[in-house]
């Protein structure tokens, strides 16, 4: 399922910090800690869009979102969890997955580019982690 040419967008390595590889994806969070924002990269080189994956690969890809999903839904019991693959500004096949709460700072809003972004600590990120048993 990996390709060895793979390489990740460079917007996703400067704002996101790599948490796991499962079988198919790299699992980022982005550098954000005003939202439990995290994006699913497949490890497969010039990928744009869902159907540029093989069909067993895609099903693999809709599996771990799914997984994810789950994940982000125990983990921080969201009011709404926005799942979206939107490639305007990063044409790389990437899947966002953001838990969303009614008291965050860009509700109902979406949240791309309405505030500047509060890096997580250290801390915070050992704490993701175990939570989120990555």
């Amino acid at each position: 399922m990996t390709n060895p040419e793979f390489k990740l967008a460079p917007e996703l390595k400067r704002d996101c910090i790599e948490l796991a590889d499962w079988p198919l994806c790299k699992v980022l969070l982005l550098n954000d800690s005003q939202y439990p924002w995290f994006v699913l990269v497949p490890r497969q080189a010039n990928l744009k869009e869902i159907i540029d994956l093989s069909e067993d690969d895609q099903i693999v890809y809709l599996k771990e979102s799914a997984k994810l999903s789950k994940l982000l839904m125990d983990v921080f019991s969201p009011d709404k969890l926005n799942i979206a693959a939107l490639g305007n500004m990063v044409p790389q096949l990437h899947i966002h997955h953001i838990a969303r709460f009614t008291t965050d700072a860009a509700w109902p809003a979406p949240i791309w580019g309405k505030y500047p972004a509060v890096p997580y600590t250290d801390v915070q990120i050992t704490e993701l982690k175990k939570a989120l048993q990555f």
